[in-house]
């Protein structure tokens, strides 16, 4: 404001000094004045960015949900950075700029086993007080578990994800027999369509050392009744009978011809395509799949209906490792007012609802899953319903990594026979309570 005092001083000079300038001077200073009064008011007007990383192919549906924040809030952008299409190297990325100091995104994208390592670290502003019990009473209540760290509230869900037992209803049916309530149903069920030549394999599922191993062993852990740890209690349960039985439950469907010797190298894509070969009777697999085997070329289009993965005899119901993507606010973020509205728009129902109509996703809301526009369009989602509500959460955990990785390894190591499934559990067992030991101690 100093120049413009000076200008005025200057002009009001010249306004004595010249008569011919006193018309032309006041106007340019009239003028002038008025644009430096307005430089300050212009640039607090500037819209507020958020940058928010994403894996690059999220990015195209996501779209949808941003467009129609920034219609609402014109003073907020949301500004998507592309990713590689690897969920490691994104929490890698997102793990090394909090580490630096300097993070530049404001909002997170999470998969649902990167909360508890955040929040761990304090890199997450805590959501609890800023959400109410209203907000999150759509949600699936595992969906909103899967949020949380030592019960306060993190991350908000976006989409859902959850293992989903497809079987040949063809086959079945034509069989004279039932779809399996039971892991032993499903036993007898592929031996006797493989007697009968109508498919080579039983059941295909994942067996590679990784993490889509732990997802799909968490479902059969919980068919038996078992558990991996209790993240209140950090209680470790890989050493009592019911996950050395789950072990062996997998050890058997190799042992006994259901499932392919190669089963211990098989990721999600190679079971899908043996599936959608018409080669198995069942595959263990996640909803992506559904869009694939329905394709106009796939050898069992209309062929093939889903559930929940089936319980161990006796057990009262199996579990779908729950999977999903949601979103969290940077603690380091100059814009936590912003963000936070961000959060409860880019969750709310209605632009929830367009963002599944146009990506295929799995809802994280409830009532989306029986909304007759997106059933018209996705006519199995209300049986997908069934597989979230079934929906097992791996442990929250600040170590989740390092237990995933014992685990990995143990498992791996009974199903190629290389030890024994009581052995393996127990060894996992051990090596996790001593994880868990030093981590209190640090």
């Amino acid at each position: 404001m100093n120049l413009v005092r000076s200008l005025r001083q200057f002009f009001t000079q010249r306004w004595h000094q010249s008569r011919r300038f006193r018309i032309g001077g006041w106007i340019a200073l009239t003028v002038l004045s008025a644009l430096l009064v307005a430089v300050p008011v212009v640039l607090s007007q500037q819209p507020v960015t958020l940058r928010l990383l994403m894996l690059a192919p999220d990015i195209p549906p996501y779209r949808v949900l941003v467009k129609a924040f920034e219609a609402e809030n014109p003073g907020i952008r949301i500004q998507l950075d592309e990713g590689p299409n690897s969920a490691n190297i994104n929490e890698d990325l997102y793990t090394t700029s909090f580490l630096l100091g300097n993070s530049p995104y404001d909002l997170i994208n999470m998969d649902v086993v990167w909360t508890p390592k955040f929040a761990a670290a304090g890199w997450l502003l805590d959501l609890t007080d800023q959400v109410s019990q209203q907000d999150l009473a759509g949600f699936s209540p595992q969906a909103v578990e899967s949020g949380r760290y030592e019960k306060r509230l993190y991350r908000m869900p976006v989409r859902s994800d959850a293992g989903v037992l497809y079987y040949r209803k063809d086959l079945i049916e034509n069989a004279g027999l039932q779809p399996p309530k039971t892991l032993d149903d499903l036993m007898s069920i592929s031996k006797t369509l493989q007697d009968k030549k109508a498919a080579r394999w039983g059941y295909l599922w994942q067996g590679r050392q990784y993490e889509g191993l732990i997802t799909m062993f968490v479902e059969v852990l919980k068919g038996y009744g078992g558990f991996w740890i209790d993240p209140q209690s950090l209680d470790v349960g890989l050493d009592r009978p019911e996950a050395v039985r789950a072990a062996e439950f997998l050890r058997q469907t190799i042992a006994q011809g259901v499932s392919p010797p190669g089963v211990t190298t098989y990721v999600e894509e190679d079971t899908r395509r043996i599936f959608q070969a018409g080669d198995a009777v069942f595959l263990r697999n996640w909803p992506y799949a559904w869009e694939l085997v329905n394709k106009e070329d796939s050898r069992i289009k209309g062929k093939v209906g889903i559930m929940p993965m089936v319980p161990a005899s006796g057990q009262p119901v199996g579990g779908s490792c729950l999977g999903g993507w949601g979103v969290g606010i940077a603690k380091t973020t100059r814009h936590p007012k912003e963000a936070l509205k961000a959060v409860k728009f880019l969750t709310s129902q209605a632009p929830q609802k367009a963002y599944i109509l146009e990506s295929g996703y799995v809802p994280s809301r409830r009532v989306l899953f029986n909304d007759p526009e997106i059933v018209a369009k996705y006519s199995h989602y209300p049986q997908l319903l069934k597989v979230v509500d079934q929906a097992v959460l791996r442990p929250s955990i600040a170590q989740y990594a390092q237990a995933s990785d014992i685990l990995q390894r143990y498992l791996s190591a009974a199903l190629t026979n290389q030890q024994s499934p009581e052995q393996a559990m127990k060894a996992a067992a051990g090596e996790t309570r001593r994880l868990l030991e030093a981590g209190k101690k640090s």
